[in-house]
């Protein structure tokens, strides 16, 4: 897919390989969204060609009774997602073992896939993995085995805790060491991976952004309404699973007798999350949404006066910009790359602990001084997608031998407008 706006460039177009298994598919539409997300920004500036590579795990049977392993096999072998071309091979997991030998079955499973592109003529500049383990690792036996250059984004988990194994790590010091370059998602991410042994001087911490097209401030009385609230509401968005949090926010209703908490995603912890609702004497304070488009998130952002998250672990919680574009402030645990976004009041707060008992405090800070939406609309303005996009593009012109930019480490600074 060719970008739409290229004015601004006349180096040689890049072709790049995208390879990853975080990326969005008609079974899975938010699997790993921002990914997609990343690549098509880049796409709407810069003059590159991409196709993407998303394998998925094999399972031989789409019968329900198999509950999301079914899903895997509805997954299309190869689909057109905005005009990009997503292939997507199956690879063996297998399970107790699996996480040990996935690098290996990941790069099996793509090898084909990938000579049978540059057989087709399709040839490209490099493979741009996204997620260290087992994604980044298999991206390095492929670039190995084809002669080509591979780029490799930490997200987060894949560092702080998939790392902490020993026969993962030693795999990914081998990637790291193979790479032409890494790119963390936030300065705090790039001290971990420096601290496991990678190379730092091939390690660029390039933050995301947000869309500001897409996330922006509906009218406040409007959206409120359309979701039938009023009142002090706070806004926990995220999969529903134990590190995520969601139970500290609602617990925290406890203490805040007039306020209530939406909950936007899906997973295995939703069941326990309502059953402590009920225990708590909370449950008609609290709205589950389920999976929400992005549209509707932005709805849900704009009715609410706090983003709450508090997370045990991250690298960088997109949903912070997205809540902050759409003017609202968030109280956000510590953790990550969240002390790298709010850094001032117009974007929020840090718990002063990751706890209900944090979040209270928090909330009550939040509410004795609130800042003006605008204000906090304009701080997530300064990090809108462009410079990322552009980073990544001068990283990846440098890799394939056509730099657009003196060489020099990247790193975008995220401070806050004063």
């Amino acid at each position: 897919m060719d970008a739409t706006d290229r004015s601004e460039f006349t180096a040689p177009m890049l072709k790049i390989l995208t390879f990853s298994t975080l990326f969005p598919n008609p079974v899975a539409p938010h699997h790993g969204i921002f990914t997609e997300t990343t690549l098509r920004q880049q796409l709407r500036s810069f003059p590159m060609q991409v196709q993407v590579v998303a394998p998925v795990p094999w399972f031989p049977s789409r019968a329900p009774l198999f509950g999301r392993y079914a899903g895997y096999a509805g997954v299309p072998r190869e689909e057109v997602r905005a005009g990009v071309r997503v292939l997507h091979p199956r690879y063996l997991s297998l399970p107790r073992v699996g996480m040990h030998v996935a690098p290996l079955t990941l790069a099996r499973a793509a090898r084909p896939i990938v000579a049978g592109l540059l057989a087709a003529g399709h040839d490209f500049d490099l493979i741009d993995a996204h997620y260290f383990y087992p994604d980044g690792v298999a991206a390095a036996l492929l670039g190995r085995a084809f002669g080509k250059p591979v780029t490799i984004t930490a997200l987060g988990s894949d560092i702080n805790l998939l790392a902490r194994y020993r026969g993962p790590r030693r795999m990914m010091r081998w990637a790291a060491g193979r790479s032409a370059a890494m790119i963390s998602v936030c300065q705090a991410l790039r001290g971990e991976m420096v601290r496991l042994g990678m190379p730092g001087d091939r390690i660029h911490a390039l933050r995301n952004g947000v869309d500001l097209e897409l996330f922006y401030p509906e009218p406040r009385a409007m959206a409120r309404a359309a979701l039938g609230i009023d009142g002090f509401t706070l806004l926990s968005v995220g999969h529903l699973v134990e590190n995520k949090g969601h139970d500290k926010a609602i617990r925290a209703l406890a203490a805040l007798p007039d306020a209530r908490l939406l909950v936007a995603g899906c997973g295995p912890e939703r069941a326990r999350l309502e059953a402590l609702a009920r225990q708590l004497g909370v449950a008609g304070r609290v709205r589950f949404g389920g999976v929400l488009r992005q549209d509707q998130l932005r709805s849900w952002y704009s009715a609410a006066d706090a983003l709450v998250l508090a997370s045990s672990r991250e690298g960088w919680a997109n949903v912070l910009l997205e809540a902050m574009a759409c003017g609202t402030p968030a109280l956000a645990s510590d953790v990550g790359g969240t002390a790298e976004v709010i850094t001032c009041p117009a974007a929020g707060l840090l718990l002063p602990e990751n706890s209900a008992a944090g979040i209270v405090s928090a909330v009550q800070a939040l509410r004795a001084a609130p800042p003006a939406r605008g204000a906090t609309r304009a701080h997530a303005a300064r990090h809108a997608w462009h410079d990322t996009a552009l980073a990544r593009f001068d990283l990846f012109a440098r890799i394939a031998g056509r730099p657009t930019t003196p060489a020099q480490p990247c790193t975008l600074q995220t401070n806050c407008l004063t």
